[in-house]
């Protein structure tokens, strides 16, 4: 590991509480739909227990706060019970989760005193680990400066050791960046497995293909930008792909607001630079509605026949015929590092597109191919489970667990660019 990482192998963890910050993220409406981003933490979690340290685990489960009222909704569908059970199944732990006093509305005000009978059967080995409730219903987790330092130094205060294994948890919270200031930090097995994929795409064999799809273009531009400067080739799916269009071929797209316009005008414009990078989707699926696939309802669109101040309705999805055109195909099959974060259309109805990317990036037997987390994992094991069941033990593929960090890190233009990973090597 490079930059002198603090690595988790390296502290002494005989008899020490240690924190974990986890990212099991993976709870929608108290069920869990994948346990992927879980599993992966397996190894850290074995290994402190192993060497006699006594784990506090804690992640983030969904967004608690109501962004109009600021209030912090505590209840049972971002609650972290759902992780306990799982984890308590598949690795026959004693857990406790311990419970706080709630205010008003803004959710846990602090780590009080409760909490120290927990510690004592952990450290009596009554217990085999505390997972502590979601940091965000906390006031302290999402806050800034003192409030931000107090929460973080009360987590502090629980153990000996900060072990950070959220690759996928980039945001400067005080679980994540917090910690780091008041105990010894150390990178979990994930993190630094994460870390060692990601220097494989900023170190990638040529030619390296990029495919990033997504809703909105203010949340892609910077990453967008970036990869093509580093990328030989870049294909665009989703909304990011529609607002393109529109700037590109002064067309209309039914629901692409002008603020994505302008940005992917701006991107455009930007792209000349890099002539020949961007590769372009030929066929699109119209639809006359978001609510179904519905026969007769949906068409295949050449982009190459369309002309300037044409009125698009709703396009849903790049058609699987796009993924047969020698260009495109060329693109995939001729890579030797395929990096994607990207569902080509509007789930659940539209999927033919990522259908026919990932069976088409699948025929590539020698690329390394690197995925993203999030939606672009969830929907290769929903619509293809045989490749994914087999990526997951063939080398040539990496299942990243946070494709925000991925490109966040990208858009930073180096490997360390996340938050938490700049605060661990700060030692």
């Amino acid at each position: 590991m490079k930059n002198n990482l603090p690595l988790l192998q390296d502290a002494d963890l005989k008899g020490k509480i240690v924190l974990v910050r986890v990212d099991h993220n993976v709870v929608k409406s108290g069920l869990i739909h994948d346990p992927y981003r879980i599993d992966s933490t397996f190894g850290t979690i074995s290994y402190i227990l192993a060497n006699g340290g006594k784990p506090i685990l804690m992640t983030h489960v969904g967004r608690p706060k109501d962004k109009a009222t600021n209030n912090i909704i505590i209840n049972e569908k971002t609650s972290v019970q759902p992780i306990v059970n799982y984890l308590k199944e598949k690795l026959q732990l004693r857990i406790e989760v311990p419970e706080f006093c709630q205010y008003e509305n803004q959710g846990y005000l602090s780590i009080d005193t409760s909490i120290n009978h927990l510690i004592k059967k952990l450290e009596n080995n009554k217990i085999d680990m505390i997972y502590l409730p979601n940091t965000r219903w906390f006031l302290g987790e999402e806050a800034k400066g003192e409030n931000q330092d107090r929460f973080a130094y009360q987590l502090a205060g629980l153990a000996d050791i900060y072990v950070n294994d959220a690759f996928g948890s980039w945001q400067a919270h005080a679980s994540t960046v917090g910690v780091n200031k008041f105990l010894p930090s150390y990178a979990g097995f994930l993190m630094q497995k994460e870390i060692q994929n990601l220097e494989k795409l900023f170190n990638a064999e040529k030619p390296l293909l990029a495919v990033v799809a997504g809703s909105k273009f203010d949340t892609k531009i910077n990453s967008l930008s970036a990869l093509i400067k580093r990328a030989d080739k870049l294909i665009i799916g989703g909304v990011l792909y529609n607002a393109y269009l529109c700037a590109k071929y002064d067309i209309t797209i039914k629901g692409i607001d002008e603020e994505d316009i302008k940005l992917a005008k701006e991107f455009y414009e930007f792209s000349k630079q890099y002539p020949n990078k961007i590769v372009e989707l030929p066929y699109i699926i119209e639809s006359e509605t978001i609510e179904g696939k519905y026969d007769g309802k949906f068409k295949t669109i050449d982009i190459r026949e369309l002309k300037a101040k044409t009125k698009l309705g709703f396009v849903l999805d790049a058609a699987q015929e796009s993924f047969k055109e020698k260009e495109v195909e060329n693109a995939f099959m001729q890579a030797k590092t395929i990096f994607v974060n990207a569902v080509m259309g509007f789930t659940p109805h539209f999927n033919d597109g990522t259908i026919a990317m990932d069976s088409l990036i699948d025929k590539n037997k020698e690329a390394l191919k690197l995925y993203g987390g999030g939606d672009t994992l969830q929907e290769l094991k929903q619509l293809l489970p045989g490749i994914y069941l087999s990526a997951l033990d063939n080398p040539k593929y990496y299942m990243f667990t946070g494709g925000g960090a991925v490109l966040k890190a990208i858009e930073e233009e180096t490997p360390n660019g996340i938050p938490p990973i700049q605060e661990l090597l700060k030692i």
